[in-house]
């Protein structure tokens, strides 16, 4: 099926964040579309505001960090492709850490953004290949256990190396034995939770969304650690989206139950519930829209209500700035860049080595959303 003028503008938007600047001729060849249709998406975006034009290129109206002293990659060096999926602003960050960590090996990066359908990551896989990558850096969407299982077998069997990125492979799973980098989200669950405590919260409720990896694996991290402690009187897990809801102590819920809501939680209602006075949001955007939701419905933040966010992509530009759990995105993409690097340039032939399974601390950025607990 043909693609969209809407679709293949969001993946032309989503390269030049990633990229910075791209090259309308390189990126046409690389969607393949003609020239002239790409120059057209890049005026459609650019009247609208989202990039910015140039003489036979666009710009990313987001600063891209300089990748200072890397030599400049000719478009006949080597390639290595990296696949993830569209509408992922979480992931721009890591593509960034791992452009740096390639360019300055003299090696060029060929960007695949995967649709949102079954197999999409496969055929990404395919076309990289078919243009001559050396090797894969591959962040599948993975928005249940099922869609992983699916793409455990392909990935397994690449013929190129390949590493995980941000994602951790199931255990016993084809994939528990491959080269992955990914976050801590364990840890990051637990400074959210060590925050709120130190302040004096006692009742603290996580909303966090079901469509990702790093959402399952935050919901039963914190559902453990908030079990595990004992100042904390009561907790909650609740889905960020949807009306369905999970409480101690049964946090899990099957992956995909509830993609087709698009409301989201009333926090209030859960807050009064639980009698909580923080939450732990994830993620960014949802955070955003929650508190302007709790802002409405006369509770305020910090004051009547802790908030820490996960993510931080854009959490900082809340009103108030939003205390987040950062993960080190742009350290994951430059990690697995390495690690991949590392494979591509060992001899042929040499006794294989150890696989490698990185995970990376996150931090927390304090910024004033969450205050000592109301007294009583």
């Amino acid at each position: 099926m043909r693609e969209g003028a809407a679709a293949r503008r969001e993946r032309v938007l989503e390269a030049v964040r990633a990229r910075g600047q791209v090259r309308v001729t390189a990126l046409a060849a690389e969607l393949g579309v003609s020239v002239v249709t790409l120059r057209r998406d890049v005026e459609e975006l650019a009247r609208r505001g989202e990039v910015q034009r140039g003489h036979g290129v666009a710009r990313s109206l987001y600063p891209v960090p300089e990748q200072r002293g890397a030599p400049p990659v000719d478009a006949s060096a080597p390639s290595v492709g990296l696949i993830v999926p569209e509408h992922h602003s979480y992931l721009f960050e890591a593509v960034r850490g791992a452009r740096a960590a390639l360019e300055a090996a003299g090696v060029r990066m060929a960007l695949h953004i995967a649709r949102h359908h079954p197999g999409a990551e496969e055929a990404m896989a395919r076309q990289a290949l078919e243009q001559g990558a050396r090797g894969l850096l591959v962040s599948p969407r993975w928005r249940g256990a099922a869609a992983s299982a699916l793409d455990a077998t392909w990935l397994a069997q690449l013929p190129v190396p390949a590493v995980l990125m941000e994602r951790r492979p199931a255990p016993g799973s084809p994939l528990h034995a491959h080269d992955s980098v990914c976050s801590d989200h364990w840890y990051g669950a637990h400074l959210a939770l060590d925050h709120l405590v130190s302040l004096g919260h006692r009742r603290i409720v996580l909303a966090a969304r079901d469509d990702s990896p790093t959402a399952r694996t935050l919901r039963a991290a914190f559902a453990h650690i908030a079990s595990e402690r004992p100042e904390v009187e009561k907790w909650a897990v609740v889905l960020t989206a949807g009306s369905a809801a999970a409480s101690a102590p049964d946090p899990t819920r099957r992956p995909g139950t509830d993609e087709q809501e698009a409301s989201l939680v009333d926090l209030r209602a859960v807050l009064r519930e639980h009698g909580a006075t923080a939450a732990v949001l994830h993620a960014d955007v949802d955070a955003l829209m929650l508190v302007q939701q709790l802002r409405e419905g006369g509770v305020r933040v910090p004051q009547d209500c802790s908030v820490v966010a996960y993510d931080d992509v854009v959490a900082a530009l809340g009103s108030p700035p939003l205390t987040a759990v950062a993960p080190p995105k742009e350290a994951i993409g430059r990690a697995a860049a390495e690690l991949l690097l590392h494979r591509l340039g060992r001899p042929a032939g040499t006794a294989p080595e150890a696989v490698r399974r990185l995970e990376l601390l996150p931090e927390l950025k304090v910024r004033g959303s969450a205050v000592e607990a109301p007294a009583g």
